[in-house]
């Protein structure tokens, strides 16, 4: 079976527009949540979000390319660029067809499809964009990554609400394994900080309506969480056989060596309250890495501030290791950066190759009244010093999808 190591990775967060950046941020345990102010939300449950701010993206993108990008795709295609120029890794007719770009959303590009509906109603038919339908859907992130750097290899989109991220990298490896592809450019990107997203989710009673404190508010496994932060953004990594990047001389920053998923088959929204799915998935990363559950030094967890939620991961923590579920520490990266839904495993993953790379476990800040059923150390409020070797990710999405990923500190 081919190894399969990250030579490259990319970031647009609330927090920063680039990896080091963002991991200064997440490592002082700063936080990205702050007031709306690109709409009026004086009239919603919740007015707070992670949103992504001195986005260039002219810049990032091309002043010609933008303006038939949604926003999601113009933070996969940023992203994408980073990671491609940390891997230093060139696309070219001699390799094209064997780098594939795997890049999910979970909504895509609802900016355009709610602009151009608009439209549609106060300028009538004739007045809609000709490119509305291909700059809002979900697959066009990874085509418009496709296209601009000339990736002829499989291009997929998977679309599995808060685990896409999870799914597209955990997939890539997969090809990458089977012989499919030498390269693979993935992960996901999300804009979702809309008024009809934020009516639905706030109507669902999902969201946190802590707003007189907006970097309070994400608050994970703290007894007065109260729902989600809503954030926007793109997590992109290059995947490459190990053999491929070490025949071109890569910089390796990690090895992805686990891949599980599951489905709760539950609820469309709600998460099977023991956890059973998320500790099936985990399980089956663990097979797929050849390990034994005492071999994980850490978890970056999914915890997106919901009652629930944090509680069924922690049920779903505590059966997949046992008693030493109270040993192996546990970051929340959402309690600074919001949930970025599609973004949030290819986001988390980078922060979780960093913490192997510089041995620091980044805080789950706000964890100020735990909850008793939440029982394990979360490293709370402050970074923590760790030599650590494996991290396992999780990511669990809406419809009860499951996708962990588990990476290794890298070794030749």
């Amino acid at each position: 079976m081919k190894r399969v190591v990250i030579t490259g990775m990319g970031v647009i967060t609330p927090i920063g527009n680039d990896v080091e950046t963002f991991w200064n941020q997440l490592s002082q345990g700063q936080s990205g949540i702050s007031k709306i102010d690109t709409m009026d939300v004086s009239a919603y449950k919740s007015d707070i979000a992670g949103l992504v701010r001195n986005f260039d993206a002219e810049a990032a993108v091309g002043r010609r390319e933008v303006r038939r990008m949604d926003r999601y795709t113009q933070f996969a295609v940023a992203a994408a660029k980073q990671a491609l120029e940390d891997a230093k890794f060139s696309i070219d007719e001699h390799n094209a067809e064997r780098v594939g770009v795997y890049i999910g959303s979970g909504i895509g590009g609802i900016h355009t499809m709610l602009e151009n509906y608009r439209t549609l109603l106060e300028r009538g038919p004739s007045r809609v964009s000709p490119t509305v339908v291909p700059m809002m859907i979900a697959n066009m992130a990874a085509a418009q990554v496709s296209i601009m750097y000339g990736a002829k290899g499989p291009v997929l989109a998977p679309v599995t609400a808060c685990a896409t991220g999870n799914n597209a990298i955990g997939e890539a490896m997969k090809l990458i394994q089977r012989g499919g592809a030498d390269v693979v450019i993935a992960g996901g990107a999300e804009a979702t900080i809309t008024d009809l997203a934020l009516a639905g989710f706030g109507n669902a009673t999902a969201l946190s309506t802590r707003d007189g404190a907006p970097d309070e508010a994400s608050r994970p496994f703290d007894a007065q969480r109260d729902g989600f932060v809503p954030a926007e953004g793109a997590g992109v990594l290059v995947l490459e056989s190990l053999e491929h990047a070490e025949r071109r001389g890569a910089h390796i920053h990690a090895e992805l060596i686990g891949y599980g998923v599951s489905s709760d088959a539950y609820h469309i929204v709600a998460t099977d309250p023991e956890g059973a799915g998320a500790y099936r998935a985990m399980r089956e990363a663990l097979a797929d890495a050849g390990l034994a559950a005492d071999e994980i030094g850490t978890i970056n967890a999914h915890a997106t501030s919901t009652v629930a939620g944090d509680l069924s991961e922690t049920l779903a923590v505590k059966r997949l290791l046992g008693k030493r579920a109270y040993e192996v520490p546990i970051s929340a990266n959402k309690s600074m950066i919001g949930h970025m839904l599609g973004a949030a495993g290819g986001v988390e993953a980078v922060a979780l190759i960093k913490t192997l790379q510089d041995g620091l476990i980044p805080p789950t800040i706000n964890l100020q009244n735990p909850d008793p059923q939440c029982d394990l150390d979360y490293v709370p409020l402050q970074a923590r010093r760790a030599d650590v070797q494996i991290g396992l990710s999780n990511s669990f999405g809406f419809g009860g999808h499951n996708a962990v990923l588990i990476f290794k500190k890298f070794e030749s």
